[in-house]
């Protein structure tokens, strides 16, 4: 359970940042949909764009980006749960291993990094045993 948790972490992160550029890439697309500008786009407003494109595709479309946005934005949530539960794991374990944890996990630092903060005389691969010696523990 402990090495999915933190794998999954990883994921919810990287998908809460792409659910974020998508959801900007959304609410621009929405505001050429509302004001009928864009780039390229000959209509200098929304009622010229709306006369030009039909009304009820206009309003189609609308429905559809709102839809959107409201599903990219509960997979946005359901990212930002899997990454409190990463963390809300982390607060159980050793002190120790919270930070080798943090720093190669969250962090994403290497495992020589790690030992040099970890400090101690610790070694890349010392730190790095430890931390799967701790991952298939039961």
């Amino acid at each position: 359970m402990r090495k999915e948790i933190l794998e999954e972490y990883i994921d919810a992160c990287e998908l809460v940042k792409e659910t974020e550029e998508d959801i900007k890439y959304l609410k621009k697309k929405k505001r050429v949909l509302e004001t009928g500008e864009g780039p390229g786009n000959k209509y200098s407003n929304a009622d010229n764009y709306m006369k030009a494109t039909g009304r009820e595709d206009v309003l189609e479309k609308d429905w559809q980006l709102h839809l959107e946005e409201k599903l990219l934005e509960e997979r946005k949530k359901n990212a930002e749960r899997v990454k409190l539960q990463a963390e809300e794991f982390l607060n159980t374990v050793p002190a120790r291993m919270q930070r080798i944890i943090r720093f190669k996990v969250f962090q994403r630092l290497t495992w020589e990094a790690v030992a040099v903060k970890m400090g101690r005389g610790a070694t890349g691969e010392s730190v790095k045993k430890e931390y799967f010696r701790f991952l298939n523990e039961n």
